[in-house]
């Protein structure tokens, strides 16, 4: 199994817009692909960035799934939340595989 986390550094002025688009937009979207065994999102709570910081994190079977993902549906998602919240966030993801 592998773990696709996302991490969102968000303007403090956007921070209720943007958790309400994650969960009833961007997570949902991402779901539908049938790829992701399941999600979470967590908020940082001792980030040292300015602006509220948040994990978005993926669970999905293999890394083949992973890639169909990225290829198929992250790239488009990505791009609505750049639409959605221009220089509002900036974020930056990570692939990790569990060992246990």
């Amino acid at each position: 199994m592998v773990l696709f986390n996302i991490t969102v550094i968000i303007d403090d002025s956007i921070n209720d817009e943007w958790i309400s688009w994650i969960k009833e937009i961007f997570i949902p979207e991402a779901m539908s692909s049938n790829l992701i065994a399941s999600n979470r999102l967590l908020k940082v709570l001792d980030s040292p960035n300015e602006g509220v910081t948040y994990c978005l994190q993926f669970i999905l079977d293999d890394i083949g799934s992973y890639q169909s993902f990225q290829q198929n549906q992250f790239a488009l998602l990505m791009d609505k939340q750049a639409l959605h919240f221009t220089n509002k966030f900036v974020s930056f993801s990570t692939l990790m595989e569990f060992i246990d």
